[in-house]
């Protein structure tokens, strides 16, 4: 990540150093959900089948709330005392994963996809929840509502992605593509 320069200030009652471990952390969880948004209204604009416009229309409340959550970390981040970077060339020189991978595809395929996508997000923005507990509680409880937002998103998908008998068709998926076409074969099996 690019040098910041030393923090002037931070919240009271929080040493310069938590402050900018913390900021540090929420500037890659605002890169991650800002690829995400970006990422959701990709797969909105490239979802095709007979399962278009409820795919289309499901996703535009996520973007939304994506961009709303964005907007929470990168006022925590002003609020430590830090300066928040939401350009694209700063997401793309700090990011840690790869631009997602499917381009135009069925639903089932997109939502097989974004069930990865989702999961990766929702542990690291797990782990940056855990690392907050003791050091600052506000950016926890700001993480803890997050998560709460990204893990129902996560089920709105995944009820696409389920068998009657409760299995993910995405189960045993590590990358978008591998879960777009086990979401894809268990469709085709499926009456």
């Amino acid at each position: 990540m690019a040098s910041e320069p030393s923090l002037h200030y931070t919240v009271p009652g929080m040493s310069a150093q938590d402050s900018s471990e913390i900021i540090e952390l929420l500037q890659r969880r605002l890169h991650s959900l800002n690829d995400l948004h970006l990422t959701l209204k990709h797969i909105h604009w490239n979802v095709v089948g007979p399962h278009f416009i409820a795919v289309h229309e499901m996703l535009d409340p996520q973007v939304e709330q994506v961009r709303s959550m964005t907007d929470d970390l990168a006022e925590r981040i002003s609020t430590l005392g830090g300066v928040p970077q939401g350009t694209p060339g700063a997401l793309v020189a700090d990011r840690t994963w790869d631009d997602y991978s499917i381009g135009r595809a069925e639903a089932i395929e997109h939502l097989g996809a974004l069930d990865v996508v989702y999961t990766r997000l929702i542990e690291d923005h797990r782990e940056a929840m855990e690392a907050t507990e003791s050091s600052d509680p506000v950016t926890q409880d700001i993480l803890i509502e997050q998560l709460r937002g990204l893990e129902l998103f996560q089920w709105f998908v995944r009820a696409h992605l389920e068998s009657s008998g409760g299995r993910l068709s995405t189960a045993d998926a590590r990358t978008e593509q591998a879960a777009a076409d086990q979401a894809a074969e268990q469709a085709r099996r499926q009456p």
